[in-house]
């Protein structure tokens, strides 16, 4: 791979086999992504944006199994093929995830800040004292007012746009070198997606990240991505700057 690429996907095909038959919702896909990238991702429902991205990495619906071929290698790391422990030990630490509905991702029995901790315990390897200190520091930097106080809250006292923060500071907990942000702003109002876009933006200059965001909204291809994949049908229609794509598409279809 070219020196700081941190995912290189090559002729990736997904297979899922479910109790109704086999379906292939990616076929064939290519892509790249560099540190400090962010690489929106596109295409109308059903197209194959999120399968591409979380199958891979064992992330699928229980019942569904993904049979995935082709490489997908990060950060020099194979994953195709791989086994279960080694693709385990890279989520969470190594590849952050937020997902779209954070009151699903969420445990409603768990205090915000416990949550947090979990995972600077489990993949920093910190005290309980010092991962619940990590909880406190990662809240203010999502910019969560009263951070000490909404470490001792439940999730559904939180408002949308607090839980996706929330989310987002589980998922750079560890400083992860890739980030995976799927529709992060659907959910919220236009108010919130901006102040949430604007802080993943900043997140990520922090942490130098690369980052793909998986989306349907143009509005934050246009303003937050350097490169975009199109996704039609399980495939790569185009793959290109923003800028190009956007103002002369070469796909005849509009993903949005």
């Amino acid at each position: 791979m070219p020196a700081q690429t941190v995912l290189d996907v090559r002729n990736l095909t997904v297979d899922l086999l479910t109790g109704h038959g086999a379906v292939r919702p990616v076929d064939g896909v290519s892509y790249s992504i560099r540190r400090g990238e962010t690489l929106a991702v596109v295409g109308e429902s059903g197209s194959g944006k999120t399968v591409m991205n979380f199958a891979p990495l064992g992330l699928m619906p229980l019942g569904v199994k993904a049979d995935v071929s082709g490489s997908v290698v990060f950060d020099g790391t194979e994953l195709v093929g791989a086994s279960e422990d080694k693709i385990r030990r890279l989520r969470g630490k190594s590849i952050g995830f937020i997902f779209q509905d954070p009151m699903s991702a969420l445990n409603p029995a768990r205090r915000v800040g416990r949550q947090i901790a979990e995972m600077a315990e489990f993949h920093l390897g910190m005290s309980a004292t010092a991962a619940e200190a990590r909880a406190l520091d990662l809240l203010k930097m999502v910019d969560i007012s009263d951070p000490a106080a909404r470490l001792r809250q439940y999730p559904h006292e939180l408002s949308g746009g607090l839980r996706q923060r929330v989310m987002i500071a589980i998922a750079i907990a560890a400083e992860p070198k890739l980030l995976i942000a799927d529709e992060p702003t659907t959910a919220l109002d236009v108010t919130v997606q901006a102040q949430i876009l604007r802080l993943l933006k900043n997140i990520q200059s922090k942490l130098n990240m690369a980052m793909v965001l998986i989306t349907h909204d143009m509005g934050v291809v246009a303003g937050s991505a350097d490169r975009v994949v199109v996704m039609y049908a399980g495939r790569n229609a185009e793959t290109g700057p923003v800028e190009k794509v956007l103002v002369s598409p070469h796909h005849p279809t509009r993903w949005g």
